[in-house]
């Protein structure tokens, strides 16, 4: 019988010792699995947002996104080159007024004229314009005002349309990658004869990037497009005022 609860304690004792050898090699091997993982993804996490950005533009392809970005980059040089002008036009009407009128009263209307040749931005032609037709008649220069402001605000509007071209055609060409990409995942799909999900997600991770870059440009183009926009819609509010105070001008000096 004592050998019988020592053959017991025995066997008890071994089975314990396995069994924390067992979780003892789980939990080592789990820590390594753990590690490895954590290992691996720390290249991932590494990534800054540039290379980030880099890899998910080749994985879009470079069928559609080479022309999502030729949009962005011609969108962005037009509304550079557009910024740039329209702040080079943009004029101390105040003050230009007051020299205009100090010159009038001073020197006459060659006086003002030569104010204005000095002076940069549509609204300084507008008012040499006017000057200049301020010899024949307050109707003829009030024709040339009118005339040479739209002629004015045509050049503020110059190629700003193509803007707002990139930004219709950026989310659509997304939409055709959306398109194409989910096409050739039902062909894989067709050609394998089963609904692997491995087979359908390149397609429609294609479909995806192209569609958030093309919004993205679109977004991106607009905040540009709305700032020209309010930019013009200014200088040729200035504009507007400045051609009223000049016919002021020209009737006060008439009498």
């Amino acid at each position: 019988m004592k050998r019988l609860f020592s053959i017991l304690a025995i066997t008890c004792l071994m089975a314990i010792g396995t069994v924390n050898a067992n979780a003892t090699t789980l939990a080592t091997t789990t820590a390594t699995v753990t590690s490895v993982t954590q290992d691996a993804e720390e290249p991932a996490e590494d990534l800054s947002f540039h290379q980030e950005l880099k890899k998910r533009f080749i994985e879009g392809g470079p069928g559609f996104m080479g022309i999502v970005l030729l949009c962005l980059i011609l969108g962005l040089a037009i509304a550079i080159e557009r910024i740039i002008f329209l702040n080079l036009s943009t004029t101390n009407t105040k003050k230009l007024t007051q020299n205009v009128e100090d010159a009038l009263n001073s020197g006459g209307i060659e006086a003002a004229k030569e104010v204005c040749r000095n002076t940069k931005g549509p609204v300084a032609s507008i008012f040499y314009q006017g000057l200049d037709r301020a010899d024949e008649d307050l109707d003829a220069a009030e024709k040339a005002v009118v005339a040479y402001g739209g002629v004015q605000m045509g050049q503020l509007e110059k190629n700003v349309s193509w803007i707002s071209l990139f930004i219709a055609l950026a989310p659509m060409l997304g939409f055709m990658g959306t398109v194409i990409g989910m096409i050739q995942a039902f062909d894989k799909i067709e050609a394998a004869g089963d609904m692997q999900p491995s087979l359908v997600a390149g397609g429609i991770k294609v479909a995806l990037l192209t569609t958030v870059f093309g919004l993205i440009v679109a977004i991106i183009l607009q905040i540009f497009y709305n700032y020209i926009i309010a930019k013009i819609d200014s200088i040729v509010n200035d504009m507007e005022d400045a051609s009223i105070t000049l016919m002021d001008l020209l009737v006060r000096h008439k009498k």
